[in-house]
Formats: C-alpha cells, sequence, structure tokens
C-alpha cells in the first residue's frame, strides 16, 4: 500500500488476514458503521476514514489478543498507514491495553461505542425479533443495570467515552443503535424483521 490513505477494500483486506472469526469480523463490521454513522452527524469532511479506523480497531485482537492495541502498530506501521490512523486504533483501549488517549472527536467516539455495540448486539439477540431494527434505547438501558448480562462488556469505559464527548448517554446509545442497523444484515442482527 502506498503512503496514502488505505481505502476500505485495503482495510477489509488486512482485517481479514488478521481475523477468521466471524465474531470479530461482524463487531468491526458493526464499529465500521456506527463510526460512519456519527461521522454523519458531526458533519466530518473525511467519513471513510472514521469508518476505516473503526472497521481495523480490533486488528490485532484474535492473533495477538495479549498484545492488543500493542501489536496493531507494528502492523500498520509496517503496511504503511497514517500515523493518525495508527494513534487512533491505539486510543480505543485506553486505560485498558494502550496509554494513548483518546484527544481527537474521532478518537472519542470510537472508545464510547466500542464496547457499546457489544452490549446492543448482546440486547438484540434476547429482543423477540433477534433484531437491532426494533431495539429501542429503554432495552439497552435495561440491560445495562444487569451486571450479570454481557458481563464481558465495561460499562465505565462507555461511560467515560460518553463523558468525554460531552453527550448524553440516551443521544449516543440511540445514535448507535441507527448506526448499526444500516448494516443489520452483514452483522447478523436483522433477525425476524
Amino acid at each position: 500500500m502506498s503512503a496514502s490513505n488505505p481505502t476500505r477494500d485495503e482495510a477489509f483486506e488486512l482485517l481479514k488476514k488478521y481475523n477468521s472469526n466471524e465474531a470479530l469480523i461482524r463487531h468491526a463490521l458493526a464499529v465500521e458503521a456506527v463510526m460512519r454513522h456519527f461521522a454523519e452527524i458531526f458533519d466530518e469532511p473525511d467519513k471513510e476514514k472514521w469508518a476505516i479506523i473503526g472497521l481495523i480497531h480490533d486488528l490485532d485482537y484474535e492473533m495477538y489478543p495479549d498484545q492488543h492495541c500493542q501489536k496493531v502498530r507494528e502492523i500498520l506501521t509496517e503496511e504503511g498507514w497514517p500515523e493518525d490512523y495508527i494513534r487512533a486504533v491505539q486510543s480505543h483501549g485506553w486505560g485498558l491495553c494502550s496509554d494513548v488517549e483518546p484527544v481527537e472527536k474521532m478518537e472519542k467516539v470510537l472508545y464510547a461505542i466500542d464496547e457499546l455495540t457489544g452490549l446492543i448486539t448482546a440486547t438484540a439477540l434476547l429482543h423477540p425479533s433477534k433484531s437491532v431494527l426494533d431495539l429501542k434505547v429503554k432495552s439497552v438501558k435495561k440491560k445495562w443495570n444487569q451486571k450479570n448480562f454481557a458481563a464481558g462488556v465495561n460499562r465505565d469505559v462507555i461511560d467515560k467515552g460518553i463523558e468525554l464527548l460531552g453527550l448524553d448517554k440516551d443521544f449516543v446509545i440511540e445514535e448507535t443503535i441507527k448506526g448499526m442497523q444500516t448494516v443489520a444484515e452483514e452483522i447478523g442482527l436483522k433477525g425476524e424483521i
């Protein structure tokens, strides 16, 4: 790849090179869609950049779980990716597996919505329709407070991300759902609607 910004196709090929787990691929597609959706909300000039960073944010997770957010720097540097892309990817693990703090709006959104897409997915799968298309904010908030539900989802990270953005929690949940709805079929959450 050239030193220019990566294309979506290049990013997806790279994702598949390092990830074969269907759940991880679906998560990547969900985060990509939500990042694109928030880029549209904020009228960002480079919506594709936001989406691509969402798509590859967990690039190193399947093969290098113990080096998550660290190994990705090495991989993307070797691939010739721009520093701002690499930094944004690393920032989503801030306080967990990375000391790169999210400072740009794009980084803060990724930090806030990464775990949130997991909670929304788990909530949708328990919904009678098994779909994100008819999922409501109140359903997600109800499950939010059940700590044994989707126990792997770090609610503190979501809260911290929402706080960094200075946005209302209900708004972030609702817009994350809307972003996921745009790829419901690809992420296995079209359900029986």
